[in-house]
């Protein structure tokens, strides 16, 4: 790394890891991650590292893995008595959404990007239908099962358990078979993937919460990505009609690359329940992991609304939706 320029990269919300962006002239840019929490292990980054550098070896869009000067994917540091793990990765072409301004190629149809999205998803689905690991990462039900829940969320909140426990109970009975069960990104969003404004070009990075899992998780993750475009319609069956037409366009460039099963389509409201359930761990967990105490604001009781009362689709064609206060619900104590 000698002659790069190093600079910090601002921590998002709940993020795990400090990262850099180094820099170099006549040199690509490089991304430099260390993780120095111990909620992850050697083995579970190097799951990742090998994941993602199967992906770019045969042909999926991310941001390549590059081995030490001793041909590792992960470095092991102690300091202090203390243990890093450092991983340096391609930094991929492009921008964020967000960095745009929301504001797609000029003078392209934003259905491109919907279909790009979807294309992207479906070519690491099916690369993933191939994928033998050496270093296994853990699957959905080692992390989101009874017990952890039953352990991380206020037992004042009874009600709530009971639906997650449900609707766990739900998703383990649903087949496992190859072509519906693989590694998952997990956290496919326009935060996590860079967009080359000059062709249109998607590049996928931040892998840090990969795990085996349903295809139609990540499916259903991109579902909901769909209502940032359309939330401040007040009109639920405008919202609804934009609904199924962008994520029919997303399908369409998902199934150019790897098939889905009807059956499995049927699922799409039971997976965006289980991303609810999802965004409610994270929420706790990042309240416990920063020391902070226990509140529920008003997004994580929009959250906990939906399913404590068993409404479908995030809410998103219901009266607890409201275009002035997007996702929101009136805060609680728990």
């Amino acid at each position: 790394m000698e002659g790069y320029e190093t600079s910090l990269i601002n921590a998002h919300a709940g993020g795990r890891n400090v990262v850099y962006n180094c820099e170099k002239e006549g040199a690509s840019a490089k991304i430099l991650r260390i993780t120095y929490l111990n909620d992850r292990s050697r083995e579970d980054l190097l799951g990742e590292v090998e994941y993602i550098q199967y992906l770019f070896e045969h042909g999926g869009n991310v941001s390549n893995v590059i081995s030490s000067r001793k041909g590792n994917l992960v470095e092991e540091i102690t300091h202090n008595n203390h243990t890093f793990f450092v991983c340096l990765f391609e930094k991929a072409r492009g921008k964020r959404l967000v960095e745009n301004h929301y504001q797609y190629r000029e003078g392209v149809p934003i259905t491109e990007y919907y279909y790009n999205c979807g294309k992207v998803l479906g070519k690491l689905h099916q690369l993933s239908k191939g994928y033998a690991p050496v270093h296994r990462r853990y699957s959905f039900f080692d992390k989101y099962n009874v017990e952890y829940i039953d352990k991380l969320i206020p037992g004042t909140l009874s009600l709530l358990k009971e639906k997650m426990v449900e609707l766990l109970k739900t998703l383990e009975r649903l087949d496992k078979n190859s072509e519906t069960f693989g590694m998952v990104h997990f956290d496919y969003s326009d935060g996590n993937y860079m967009i080359d404004f000059d062709t249109g070009q998607i590049t996928v990075f931040d892998f840090d919460n990969s795990c085996f899992c349903w295809y139609m998780y990540d499916l259903a993750n991109l579902w909901t990505l769909g209502m940032g475009w359309i939330q401040f319609e007040p009109d639920a069956g405008k919202r609804k009609n934009f609904m199924n037409d962008y994520f029919r366009t997303v399908l369409v460039g998902y199934t150019s690359e790897t098939k889905i099963e009807d059956s499995m389509l049927d699922k799409l409201s039971l997976f965006i329940q289980i991303i609810l359930i999802e965004n409610i761990v994270d929420a706790f967990e990042v309240m416990r992991n920063n020391g902070e105490e226990t509140k529920c604001d008003e997004r994580l009781a929009y959250c906990i609304k939906c399913l404590e009362d068993d409404i479908p689709y995030f809410g998103f064609f219901h009266e607890v939706f409201t275009c002035e206060e997007p996702f929101e619900y009136e805060a609680r104590n728990i």
